[in-house]
C-alpha cells in the first residue's frame, strides 16, 4: 500500500470518527430548533454561550500537550516516558484547575454571566474531557483508528440518545410514572443538555481506563519543559483559534441590545451549523494528516507529497464549498426546524469559505510543525484573533451577526495567507499555485453567482457545480488514474 493510499485510508476512518459523531450531534440541531423542545429561540442561544466558553477552556485545559506530544513521541527514543510525561502533566494540571474553579465558581458565574447551576456541570464535563487528550492522542499515535472512531461513536450516541430521552420523552414517562416523574424537571432542558454531555464524557474515559492501566507513569522533568516550551506557542494559537471560532457569541451577547442579543446569538448559531460540512470535512482531513506530517518529515522531498495533499484538499473542499452553497434552502427545513432561526442564513456562504480558508491554513501548518517554529502558529493565530476582535466590536453594532461572519472570513483568510508567505520563506514546498488558484475563485465565484444572485434557482446553481467538477476532472484526470492505480 502506497503512502498516500495509507494517509487517504486512515483519513477516512479519522474522518468517520468525526463525522459520523458529528452528524449525530447534527441531528440534535433539528431537536433543539424545533418549537417547543426549547423555551424560546433565546434558550439557544444561551446554549451557543456556555458552549463558547467551553470551547475556550477546553484550549486552556489542553495546553498544546497533544501537539506536543506527537512531536516528541516521533522524536525520542524513550517513548514511554513522553507517554508518562505528557499524561502525569495533564491529570495534575486539570485536577488544580477544576477544584480552583468550583471553589470560586460563584465569581466565575458572575464574570462571564452564565447561571452558577450551568458552571457546576460543565466543570466536572471539562475535566473529564481533558484526561482523555493523551489517550486519543495515543490511540492515533499508535495508527489505532478502528478503536478511536469505536469511543468518540460511543461517546456521541450516549449523548444524542440522553439528549433525545430528557428533552423528547421525559416529560410524557413523567405523567404515568413516579420513576421518570422523580427526575422530570420543567424548564430545566438546558440543563439536560449538559447533563448528556456529562455521563457521555463519563462513559468516555471509562472506556478510556485500560490506557491508564498500561501507561508507565514516568516523568522527565527536562522532557516536560521541552514539551511546554514546544506547546506554549500551541497554547497561544488555540486560544486565538477559539477567540476566531466562538468569542463571535461572547461579543454578540455583550454588544448587542439585552432584549435581542441571545435570539440573534440564537438564530446566528443554528444557521452557522450548515458549515458543519466543511468543518467536518477539514477536522477528518487534519486528523489524519497531522501524524503524517511528522512521521515522514524525514523521508526523501516530502514537501512533494505535502504539496499534493494541499491540492487535493482544495478539490474536495471546493466541491463541498459549492455544493452546501447550491442547496443551501434544501437543507435549512432539514437541519434547522424553525423558520425562526431562517433570518441568519445570509452567513451561510461567508461562514462555509472561511472554514475552508482555516482547512487550508491547517494544511499549510506544516512548515511551522516540523521545523519547530511553532511560535510562528502563534503569530498568525493571535494576528486572526485581533482581526476578530476588531472587525466584531466593529461590525456587531452595526450588522448583528453579519459583522461576525464577515469578520470570522477576513481573520481566517488572513491567517491563510499569511501562513503561506512564511512558508514560502522558512520551508519552502512546490503548491500548484496555478490549479489550486483555479479551483478557489471558481468554487467562491460559483457560490456568490448561486446564493446572493440565483438562490433556490436550480436551473442556475446545478450546471455550475457540474461546470466546476466537469473543469476539476479534466485538470486531474491524469493524477487520478495514477493514485487509483497506485
Amino acid at each position: 500500500m502506497s503512502a498516500f493510499q495509507k494517509l487517504f485510508k486512515q483519513t477516512f476512518i479519522y474522518g468517520l470518527a468525526t463525522v459520523l459523531p458529528r452528524m449525530l450531534t447534527f441531528l440534535l440541531v433539528p431537536l433543539y430548533t424545533t418549537r417547543g423542545v426549547l423555551d424560546s429561540v433565546a434558550d439557544y442561544g444561551k446554549v451557543s454561550i456556555v458552549f463558547s466558553w467551553v470551547i475556550i477552556f477546553n484550549v486552556i485545559l489542553a495546553y498544546g500537550m497533544e501537539t506536543a506530544f506527537f512531536r516528541f513521541f516521533n522524536k525520542e527514543k524513550d517513548q514511554d516516558q513522553v507517554i508518562g510525561t505528557s499524561t502525569i502533566s495533564l491529570i495534575v494540571t486539570s485536577l488544580v484547575f477544576f477544584f480552583a474553579a468550583f471553589y470560586f465558581k460563584e465569581q466565575i458565574a458572575n464574570t462571564i454571566g452564565v447561571e452558577i447551576e450551568y458552571i457546576k456541570i460543565v466543570l466536572w464535563i471539562l475535566l473529564l474531557d481533558a484526561l482523555v487528550i493523551i489517550p486519543f492522542a495515543w490511540l492515533r499515535a499508535k495508527e489505532k483508528p478502528m478503536k478511536y472512531a469505536l469511543i468518540k461513536i460511543t461517546n456521541v450516541v450516549i449523548n444524542m440518545g440522553l439528549n433525545l430521552f430528557f428533552l423528547l420523552w421525559l416529560k410524557n414517562l413523567a405523567q404515568g410514572s413516579k420513576i421518570f416523574d422523580s427526575i422530570y424537571i420543567p424548564h430545566f432542558q438546558i440543563n439536560y443538555i449538559f447533563i448528556s454531555i456529562l455521563i457521555a464524557s463519563a462513559v468516555t474515559l471509562l472506556l478510556m481506563t485500560p490506557f491508564y492501566t498500561k501507561v508507565k507513569f514516568k516523568f522527565s522533568s527536562s522532557l516536560w519543559k521541552q514539551m511546554l516550551r514546544y506547546a506554549f506557542p500551541v497554547l497561544i494559537a488555540g486560544l486565538a483559534f477559539s477567540v476566531n471560532e466562538s468569542f463571535n457569541r461572547i461579543m454578540m451577547d455583550y454588544l448587542l441590545p439585552e432584549d435581542i442579543a441571545e435570539e440573534k446569538i440564537g438564530m446566528f448559531a443554528a444557521c452557522y451549523k450548515l458549515a458543519l460540512f466543511m468543518t467536518l470535512f477539514a477536522t477528518a482531513y487534519r486528523l489524519g494528516i497531522e501524524p503524517y506530517f511528522f512521521s515522514h518529515s524525514n523521508s526523501k522531498e516530502p514537501q512533494k507529497n505535502y504539496a499534493k495533499i494541499l491540492e487535493y484538499f482544495v478539490i474536495f473542499g471546493s466541491v463541498i464549498l459549492l455544493t452546501v452553497v447550491v442547496f443551501a434552502d434544501l437543507l435549512k427545513p432539514i437541519i434547522i426546524r424553525s423558520d425562526e432561526y431562517w433570518e441568519a442564513m445570509w452567513i451561510v456562504p461567508l461562514v462555509l469559505l472561511a472554514h475552508f480558508c482555516l482547512g487550508i491554513y491547517h494544511n499549510l501548518s506544516v512548515w511551522y510543525k516540523i521545523t519547530d517554529r511553532t511560535k510562528f502558529g502563534a503569530y498568525i493565530s493571535v494576528i486572526g484573533a485581533i482581526i476578530t476582535l476588531i472587525l466584531n466590536f466593529w461590525l456587531i453594532p452595526i450588522m448583528d451577526y453579519r459583522g461576525s461572519a464577515i469578520a470570522l472570513l477576513a481573520a481566517y483568510g488572513t491567517m491563510m495567507l499569511l501562513s503561506y508567505f512564511f512558508g514560502k520563506k522558512y520551508y519552502p514546498i512546490p503548491y500548484n499555485l496555478k490549479k489550486i488558484g483555479i479551483y478557489l475563485l471558481l468554487s467562491i465565484v460559483f457560490s456568490v453567482i448561486s446564493f446572493y444572485y440565483f438562490r433556490e434557482n436550480y436551473l442556475v446553481g446545478i450546471p455550475l457545480l457540474f461546470l466546476f467538477i466537469a473543469v476539476t476532472y479534466a485538470l486531474e484526470k491524469k493524477e487520478l488514474k495514477h493514485l487509483i492505480n497506485n
